[in-house]
């Protein structure tokens, strides 16, 4: 059974600048689907804040034939050995809209033990370059939503040039993202997602664009001193 992976970890500052023109996943490793190599940043930041964009900060979002794969990886190659100084989470995949090139969605849907359960989104988008600031325009107040809100256990946005956007996000039921999503969140302004997508939906800002939801599986080390996002996996 194919499994999905997203990846955080701090890489020295020569290395990520390398990173942002040269993807140290190689594209024929052993067992690897597709993996997104990303820059992270801190959701709803100003555009020129420090915060924006933390350069040695890297996010990788990667699919595995097995979970086989990806412990190989991790062990025996070179930058899987660094992967493994930060914090990771595995995933089995539940449903996706949209489409993106590159991974291999499964016909296997993984279900949780309930609505209460806690989930995984995972957002990615290639950007057309003409529509970037109509999407900062829509985008940030999402993601100050999902920032902000109180069924999130963990949220963050990636970036890889020139035009990749992603956001990842941890829930504590898929109950409470539904209800974000639709705009039925007891939150201020709980309609700035639905209203994004409305817009979207009347002229669209990506080329591709596809959102993932997850079950979250197992995760391991640690991430800005934090071991579990999700106390009750193992």
């Amino acid at each position: 059974m194919c499994i999905f992976s997203y990846h955080l970890v701090k890489i020295p500052l020569k290395l990520a600048i390398k990173g942002l023109f040269s993807d140290p996943i190689h594209k024929n490793t052993n067992g690897l689907i597709h993996s997104e190599y990303m820059t992270a940043m801190t959701l709803g930041s100003p555009i020129l804040s420090p915060s924006r964009f933390l350069i040695n900060q890297v996010a990788i979002f990667a699919q595995w034939e097995n979970e086989e794969a990806i412990e190989n990886y991790l062990k025996k190659e070179k930058f899987g050995k660094i992967l493994t100084k930060g914090w990771h989470i595995r995933l089995a995949f539940m449903r996706e809209w949209g489409k993106i090139s590159g991974f291999n969605i499964p016909e296997q849907k993984a279900k949780l033990e309930s609505p209460l359960s806690p989930v995984v989104a995972v957002t990615i988008a290639r950007m057309k370059p003409l529509a970037v600031p109509r999407f900062i325009h829509w985008g940030r107040p999402v993601e100050k939503l999902v920032r902000d809100h109180s069924g999130t256990l963990f949220s963050l946005a990636s970036f890889r040039f020139p035009n990749t956007v992603s956001t990842f996000s941890i829930w504590k039921t898929e109950k409470e993202m539904t209800e974000m999503v639709h705009g039925h969140s007891i939150m201020p302004k709980p309609k700035r997602h639905s209203n994004a997508m409305k817009e979207r939906e009347r002229k669209n800002f990506h080329f591709e664009f596809t959102t993932l939801r997850f079950k979250p599986l197992s995760e391991f080390g640690t991430w800005k001193g934090k071991e579990s996002y999700l106390p009750k996996l193992k």
